[in-house]
Order: C-alpha cells, then structure tokens, then sequence
C-alpha cells in the first residue's frame, strides 16, 4: 500500500510566529481545506479533560480549527460522549460543567459544545457495521448527525490500550454509554448494593425485563441482561457499575470498529498533539509527569498512519528523569509497552488496517 502522508511541526515558536498559527500552517498544508465545508455540520471530537488533570488540550488549539470551518462556511460543534465510568463527565450537565471549567465554552471558541449521547448517554445511533467483534455500534447521536469528523487528540498513555491517540478518541470517545459497554466489557454489569436505593428506575428503563428487587436491593439477571449499560446511565446513585472484564487486546479492536463506524462514508481529517505526554489517560482526575519531552503537532487524513507516526515519535524521543517511564527498570525500545506491560496497543493499529482505515506505513512531511 502506498504511504501516507502525516504533517508535522514542532513546537519551536518565534515573535512572528506562535503555536496556533503554526497549527494553522499545519492543517492547512495537510490539506484540510480541501473538504467541502459549506453548509456541513462539521462535529470536532474531543476530550474535555477530566476536571483535576491539566494535560488535557488547551481550548487554544480547538479555536484555530473552528476559526478556519468557519471561514470555510461550515457549521463546527465541539463534542464528547459520556464516560461509563462515574466521574464528573459521567452525565450531559456535570460533562458540559467540566468542559467550561476547563476552559471549553462557546464564549472563548465561537463554537457551541455538544454532548453527543445527551444528558444520561442514552442518546445514540446505531450504525450497523457487521465486524468481527461488534455488529451493531452505539454512537452518541449528535456524532452521526454531523456530515464531517474532526479530531483533535492528545497523544499520551493508557492503562487499558497502551496509548490514546486518534483511533482511541474517535472510537472509544464516540461511543455512547451502551457503546462504551460493549467496548470495555465482555460480560454483563453489577449492582453495589450499598448504593443503592430501590428507587426502581433501572427497572423501569431496562428492555429486557433483567432487572429485579430483593430488600429493596436491585438485582440483575445476566442470563435476561444483554449488556447494553443503559441502566448505568439512568442510575442517579451510581450504584450500577460496568466489571471492566474485557481483554485489553480486543478493548483495541473494538475501538477500530468503533472508529470505523464512526468515520466511514465521510470525511474526516485528524490532528495529534504529542505534548504532555503523561503515562494515563486524561480521563484521571489528575495527572503524572510527562515521559518524554514535548515533540510537536502532527496531522493527517489517515488515523492509522497519524498514530503509528506518533508512536515512533515517542519511542525515539528520550525519557524524562524522575518520570515514571525513567522509574521503571526493565525499559524496553517501546515506552508504551514498558510502562503497560499487559496492554498490545499495536492490536488496535493492525485491526484499524484490516478495516480499511488506513495504513501503517506513512511518510513524515515537515512544515
């Protein structure tokens, strides 16, 4: 297969020329501007960040990109889905209040943000896709909506796939609740008993009749329950939790389905930011020390060759003493691997190839 371009620049700034218009130059050399904007609802998806850590992407960056839409005559949006975790984004309002706190509103952006699966992650669409692992993916709804994807990505750690790069905020980050249950869970969810206060909603909202009372204590069959997660989403107690059971190699596979159904038949475009590369998602309230020092902006219309580009990146750049990456003792020529052990980030990659969503053979083009 041919090589695919991936644009890059560093973060080396002078007087005359500052980081967002180098992101500028960036995209528009890798060509974004050749997408039809005009009139299209144009859905940039990204990570708000969880309130607490501060390597999540700067609203500065989304700015530049919504500012070159909008000249474009497209209709930009700003949007995430809903974690499955119980977090301070685990529901539309608290996940639009984390967003403007961290600096994510329609005031600084000139955009408005959407939370694409609503206020209880319930809001979907299903594309069916017919692969090897999912059949039928659940998407936020205001994600399909949109006639062009964009994403913005912060490159760095992860304790379940190794890294979250483009794929893994396409994929994962555009699943609604019932789709981040189906990625992260080959088994079905449980009630903690303590939490809960009988209050019925569950049951009232569950399809499929799995969901019983026992002193006041819900309950769900797993022989009736067909994993979809909505009950989680209803709960106002947090009292449903997903097991977090699958195997972390097919996390990665269903996440290059997921990103599949997410950008086939449209056009999308995405940008990674390899900067603060810390060791954990930004999905944790906090975050560690970078492992290695920041290398720059990259940009392509192949997520497959973007974050294989990105990876080598990493792995050719040094460690950062004192981090955890230069604590660890057995370190091998692959930073990501070296820090999550368990985890095969290269399964999702390869997936994403037998998909047809690019390739990963890529040529570096420098601006």
């Amino acid at each position: 297969m041919e090589k695919s371009k991936v644009y890059f620049t560093n973060l080396r700034a002078t007087p005359s020329l500052n980081l967002l218009q180098k992101l500028e130059n960036l995209v528009k050399k890798a060509g974004i501007e050749q997408i039809d904007f005009n009139k299209k609802f144009a859905a940039i998806k990204i990570h708000f960040g969880e309130p607490g850590n501060i390597a999540y992407l700067r609203p500065n960056y989304s700015k530049v990109i919504v500012d070159i839409i909008k000249n474009l005559g497209g209709k930009p949006f700003l949007t995430d889905c809903n974690t499955l975790y119980t977090g301070r984004r685990k529901d539309g309002l608290e996940h639009l209040e984390s967003a403007y706190e961290n600096g994510y509103n329609p005031f600084a952006l000139g955009c408005h943000i959407m939370i694409a699966d609503g206020i209880k992650g319930t809001d979907e669409a299903c594309v069916s896709i017919d692969c090897e692992f999912v059949k039928e993916a659940k998407i936020g709804r205001a994600i399909m909506d949109a006639d062009i994807i964009i994403s913005l990505n912060h490159f760095k750690g992860h304790e379940v796939t190794g890294f979250g790069g483009a794929l893994k905020n396409i994929g994962m980050g555009s699943g609604s609740r019932a789709g981040k249950m189906e990625m992260h869970n080959s088994g079905k969810p449980s009630v903690q008993e303590s939490r809960c206060t009988g209050c019925g909603q569950c049951a009232n909202n569950c399809a499929h009749s799995a969901i019983s009372f026992n002193n006041k204590k819900a309950h769900i069959s797993h022989t009736k329950c067909v994993g979809c997660g909505r009950c989680i989403g209803i709960c106002s107690f947090d009292a449903i939790r997903a097991d977090w059971d699958e195997a972390n190699e097919i996390v990665g596979k269903k996440i290059a389905e997921y990103a599949y159904a997410v950008i086939k038949d449209r056009p999308s475009f995405h940008v990674n930011f390899v900067i603060d590369v810390s060791p954990f998602c930004d999905c944790h309230s906090e975050n560690d020390a970078a492992i290695v020092p920041n290398i720059g902006m990259f940009a392509s219309f192949d997520p497959v060759a973007l974050d294989m580009a990105c990876v080598d990146a990493v792995n050719k750049a040094p460690v950062i003493n004192g981090s955890m990456l230069d604590e660890i003792r057995h370190k091998t020529h692959d930073h990501f691997t070296s820090i999550h052990p368990e985890t095969n980030w290269k399964a999702c990659l390869d997936h994403a190839v037998k998909l047809g969503l690019g390739t990963e053979n890529y040529e570096i083009v420098e601006i």
